[in-house]
């Protein structure tokens, strides 16, 4: 017989006995841990845990197993959720007329590698709608014109957030999406919005950062995929990654280099928020691998 399996993930004020009390609750309601982890910032003073463990206990339901949890919760002023395992997160991918990371998650998808589901790919521009219609998923083209009215922007914007309610998506990730969100779109998307950019910024901002790099000689190209919020490209950090270049690359190679790890980078980030691996701590983040 198959058991349920939960995620639980959990923050609080830090301390004393939350592990025990945790622990004995899902002791006490028939469940059986099977892997967790736990961290105490000393500098914010929270604690985060994230326990998976299957529901052994038929007698113990789904809701009541949410209702109980929601009064040790209350008791230790938790903010947690509860998730089922077996469920597949709700993703939609946003791209303009770069491709790697699009491609490179639809990829992942259709191979089984990453456990989601794409019933929705937005663009300002149609350049990839044969892509989404190879993989059978519905493409929403929303074209913004160059210097468009705020007015215009806003409502564009209005258009993406019925889509993803009408699909009731869990997560936006902006697969190369070139155009900045409003403060009111980054609000409502918060903590449910994933971003992807080179790690130059902000020393080479603007079109071909990659032949500015070239220029300056760097010897250290990256990226990182970030929490969207209304500070430009500053949002809580969820992944990054380098590679060593040298004198001898010129600018498309290291243009090369630095898509394949935007993609990696990307893919491990929308991986870790699938697995509900990812907690915020203020301005940061907790990843529990």
């Amino acid at each position: 017989m198959t058991h349920p399996e939960y995620i639980l993930t959990i923050s609080c004020l830090d301390q004393r006995g939350i592990v025990h009390r945790v622990s004995g609750f899902l002791a006490d309601h028939g469940c059986n841990i099977i892997d967790s982890a736990q961290f105490g910032d000393a500098q914010s003073k929270l604690f985060f845990m994230r326990v998976h463990f299957s529901s052994e206990d038929t007698s113990v339901t789904d809701e009541a197993l949410r209702a109980d949890f929601a009064v040790l919760g209350g008791l230790l002023n938790m903010d947690w959720e509860l998730h089922d395992a077996a469920a597949k997160p709700r993703v939609m991918l946003m791209v303009s007329k770069i491709g790697h990371c699009l491609n490179d998650l639809l990829f992942r998808y259709k191979s089984g590698l990453l456990p989601v589901e794409i019933p929705a790919i937005v663009s300002n521009h149609t350049d990839f709608y044969q892509l989404a219609a190879s993989y059978n998923i519905p493409f929403h083209h929303l074209p913004l014109a160059a210097g468009a009215s705020e007015d215009a922007k806003l409502a564009q914007e209005a258009r993406i957030l019925e889509i993803v309610e009408a699909n009731q998506i869990d997560l936006v990730v902006l697969a190369r999406y070139m155009q900045i969100l409003s403060p009111s779109m980054c609000a409502a998307l918060k903590g449910r919005a994933i971003n992807i950019h080179h790690s130059f910024l902000p020393s080479f901002k603007g079109a071909k950062p990659y032949y500015q790099a070239h220029d300056r000689g760097v010897k250290l190209i990256g990226a990182t995929a970030h929490f969207v919020t209304s500070d430009l490209d500053e949002g809580p950090i969820i992944e990054q990654g380098v590679e060593r270049v040298d004198h001898s690359m010129g600018p498309d190679t290291l243009t090369a280099i630095g898509r394949d790890i935007e993609s990696v980078v990307l893919a491990r980030a929308v991986k870790w928020f699938t697995e509900h691996r990812i907690l915020l701590n203020g301005h940061k983040t907790v990843i529990f691998n």
